[in-house]
């Protein structure tokens, strides 16, 4: 007879397996939480509690890191996620109500995400592309010049992928 294991068990087995990579190595925060979150989608507490004792290293510290940096969630993601650059540049061109309009088609709002919207949207400062200003990003693709009439456009192409 087989013996059946929960589903989050194994991808905390994938987890301990890639953070043995990591043990003993300074510096290899950051790339531990990236893999991390490829595999949860996401950091949830328990996951990052895991990454602190796999490395010996405090979990203040784990946290700082993964509240610092805009790539890291802490609650469930959508399939995509929509970065709304809020730079000055982006600002000034109109990026706040591009927000706006994103929230209303994706139906939820930064930091939160709907469990049947296929979107997350977060903010960033700037991404470095201010003379495209205003700028969407969608992974580590930037989209410059939106506006909220592009944005069904773009959602749509995002959900055929």
């Amino acid at each position: 007879m087989a013996v059946k294991t929960d589903p989050e068990e194994k991808l905390y087995e994938r987890l301990d397996r890639a953070l043995k990579k990591y043990k003993g190595k300074p510096g290899v925060l950051i790339a531990a939480l990236q893999e991390a979150q490829e595999i949860f989608g996401y950091l949830p507490r328990k996951v990052m509690i895991q990454v602190a004792n796999r490395l010996t290293i405090p979990l203040s510290e784990v946290y700082s890191v993964v509240s610092f940096y805009s790539l890291f969630s802490t609650v469930p993601t959508g399939k995509h996620r929509l970065e709304v650059c809020l730079g000055t540049a982006c600002y000034v061109q109109g990026a706040e109500e591009l927000l706006r309009e994103l929230q209303d088609l994706c139906g939820t709002e930064p930091g939160k995400s709907a469990p049947e919207s296929p979107f997350s949207i977060s903010t960033t400062r700037c991404v470095g592309a201010c003379g495209a200003a205003p700028i969407v990003k969608i992974g580590e693709e930037l989209h410059g010049e939106m506006t909220p009439e592009k944005l069904p456009s773009l959602l749509e192409e995002l959900v055929k992928e």
